[in-house]
Parts: structure tokens; sequence; C-alpha cells
């Protein structure tokens, strides 16, 4: 079969490899749709946790082409989508509902390989049939609504609480729609595109600022500050914005080996909460039911698609920064 395979750091080539076969228990996918997440690119990069050779892609779908032993409830020929967590079941963290700490924590297109190939592999249990009515292309959105689930869990936003959100990409403008369903009186965002703003406003925010004019913000405080840039310098400035016993959420990944510095004293003093927020933790399903109803806008978000032998010159190329979701269409 055809897929992208990282070799090494920035070095993305397509090639074929061998197909799948599934094992006992798992379902092998024909992707249709598979989604680039600011993740692939710090993989591409050399800036994660991945092993090389791999070939990435983890918020994907497609249709089930073969059947493992002993796989039921599923059927040649289903749509579906798929969790790409994969979690021992067995570990402290994973008997104590903490799953995206595993100790042996893994998932597709992170540590194996994943769905920017035309088949891949998936434990059944992980795959989710989609409605005939839901597109191959909002389908793999479920993934990345479940990061937002568990961020959204994370931060047990209250109602009325003013809010801060640094990033206005495809996941910032899905966190932008989760923060205003879940009660934020006000929420800002800034971003350095006039259009993702202009967007940003029309789905729920109520304050655009573009990155120059960040001094209006000069002096005030909120309840509530967001990364979801993966920025260290935009990080490290938006600790300012914090008010007394404010919460600031780091969503958005960083280059593993970055650094920001922090007054220890503002932090003890003004009982600030700093939380981080890593990939899924049983949050599929959740966002399964959020996307299936409709509540979140996503295929608005999707600015490009591409082929999977355009994938490599992408992923080389100097981030565009008016591109939201882009896509790949395998099939």
């Amino acid at each position: 079969m055809k897929a992208l395979v990282m070799e090494q750091p920035r070095v993305a080539v397509i090639k074929e490899v061998p197909y799948p076969t599934p094992k006992t228990g798992e379902v092998v996918i024909e992707v249709m749709r598979t989604g680039i997440c600011g993740t692939d690119f710090h993989i591409f990069e050399g800036e994660f946790l991945s092993p090389y050779p791999l070939i990435p892609g983890h918020e994907f779908s497609g249709v089930i082409h073969e059947l493992g032993e002993g796989v039921e409830g599923f059927a040649v020929g289903d749509r579906v989508t798929a969790d790409p967590s994969l979690f021992c079941g067995k570990c402290r963290y994973c008997l104590t509902n903490r799953g995206n700490q595993c100790e042996n924590w893994g998932a597709l297109g992170n540590t194996v390989n994943g769905s920017m190939a035309e088949f891949v592999a998936v434990p059944a249990r992980n795959a989710v049939k989609i409605p005939d009515e839901m597109s191959f292309e909002t389908a793999a959105f479920v993934e990345p609504m479940a990061c937002v689930v568990h961020a959204m869990n994370r931060l047990q936003l209250k109602p009325g609480q003013s809010v801060l959100l640094f990033g206005a990409g495809a996941m910032g403008l899905q966190l932008v729609q989760s923060l205003s369903r879940l009660g934020a009186s006000s929420l800002t965002v800034v971003d350095v595109s006039a259009r993702k703003l202009e967007m940003a406003l029309a789905l729920g925010a109520t304050e655009a600022v573009f990155v120059s004019e960040q001094a209006r913000l000069s002096g005030r405080r909120f309840d509530v500050v967001v990364d979801a840039t993966g920025i260290p310098s935009v990080i490290e400035r938006a600790f300012a914005y914090l008010g007394k016993t404010a919460t600031y959420l780091q969503f958005g990944v960083t280059p593993k080996d970055a650094g920001i510095r922090l007054n220890p004293f503002d932090l003890y003093h003004k009982d600030w909460t700093i939380l981080g927020s890593m990939a899924i933790n049983y949050t599929f399903l959740n966002a399964f039911d959020w996307v299936m109803e409709g509540r979140i806008a996503l295929e608005p978000l999707v600015s490009k698609v591409i082929t999977l032998e355009e994938t490599p010159a992408f992923l080389a190329q100097p981030k565009d920064p008016e591109l939201l979701k882009v896509q790949i269409k395998i099939r």
C-alpha cells in the first residue's frame, strides 16, 4: 500500500509499505480523510516523542476493509472514525481514569504507524461507526474535538468567567465554540490573521485582538487564559493577563525541549492554577456525540484539501498563518 513515511526528522517520503494485516481484535480501515495536526509538524521537525521511521496521522475517518479474528459488532464496509489512543489498561494511571498518562502510552500516528496511508490497523474497541449523513471530512474532526473535550474537563470553566485565548487556528476555533457554549461571559481571542479573528467572532468570541494591537489588553486581567499556539514566547507573555485566583490552561503543543520564565511569587501570591491538557482521556465518545448533534461547526474550519503525494512538500514549507485545518484526501 502507499503511505507517507517520516524516515527521520524533516525527511518525509511517499513509498510502498506492507499492508497492515489485522491482528486478533483489530480492524483494518481504508482511510478516506486524515487531518494534519500541529503535532504532525512537531513530529516532522523531530520535536515530539515519536520514533522513526513512522507513518503519522491520528485524526481520520474511513471504511472498514477487513476484520481481525474475534471482532464483533462491525462489518466490512462500515463507515467509521477511531480513537488513536493506545492505553495499556493495566497500569496505575489507566486503572484510575488517567489513560492519557499511561505508563505505556501510545497512539496511532504518534508512536506506531497511523493514518497517512491507504490503510491503517486499529483496535476494534477504538472504532466508532459514523452515520451516513456525517461526512468523512467531519468525522476526521472527532479526534481533535476529543482533545478539546478533555481540555474542558480539565478546565472546569465556571459560568460567567472571563477568558483570554491565544490562537484562532482550527483548534483555537473549536475551543472558541466550546468555551462559549460552556458559559464564558467574555471571550477575547488574539491572533495574527484578520480572517481567523472574524471567524472567532462569528463562532462565539466577544472580542478579537490583532497581535500587533495587543497593547489594547494592557492592564486587563482575566479569570482564564488559554494558549492554543504552542509558541513559547506567546506562552510566557500570556501569564501577564492572569488575574488573582485565575487559571492558565496549556493546550497548544510546544517543542519538547521548550522553556519559559515564570515568576513563582506571582504563582504563590495570586493563587494561580496552572493546567496542562494532554491529548485524549476517554473523551472520544463524548466528542463524537457533540459532533454528531451538530453542536460544533467543523467543516468551515477546513481551509484546504491535498493529496498524499502533496503532503511531504506541504509539511516542509513555512506555515501559512491564514490556513486553518488541512486534510488529506486518501480516496
